[in-house]
């Protein structure tokens, strides 16, 4: 099980990144925008750095949904390879059995 604190930090991590989502969209646009003057695109730079980094999406961290474990993660599942284990050898994923010989 993961620290309460580290999945609450990324749970508020996806929480400003949907709220900084759209006004980061617009000055990325800006930036990316070879025909705008270049005054414009600097002023841009600014905004977009005074923005929270947390709110990047690139800060969020995948998780899995069962024990907020962060490496070893399925992204199809959205759960950790150690939990898939266990549900699967608990018979819980259906289709899924563990191998034995």
């Amino acid at each position: 099980m993961a620290k309460k604190s580290m999945v609450e930090r990324n749970k508020k991590r996806e929480r400003l990144t949907k709220r900084y989502a759209a006004k980061r969209a617009a000055l990325r646009a800006v930036i990316d925008d070879r025909q705008t003057e270049p005054e414009e695109r600097f002023q841009a730079v600014m905004q977009l750095a005074k923005l929270p980094r947390n709110g990047a999406r690139n800060r969020i961290r995948n998780r899995c949904q069962v024990t907020g474990r962060s490496r070893g993660y399925y992204r199809k599942l959205k759960m950790s390879r150690i939990a898939l284990r266990q549900l699967a050898s608990f018979g819980q994923i259906p289709g899924m059995t563990k191998a034995s010989w």
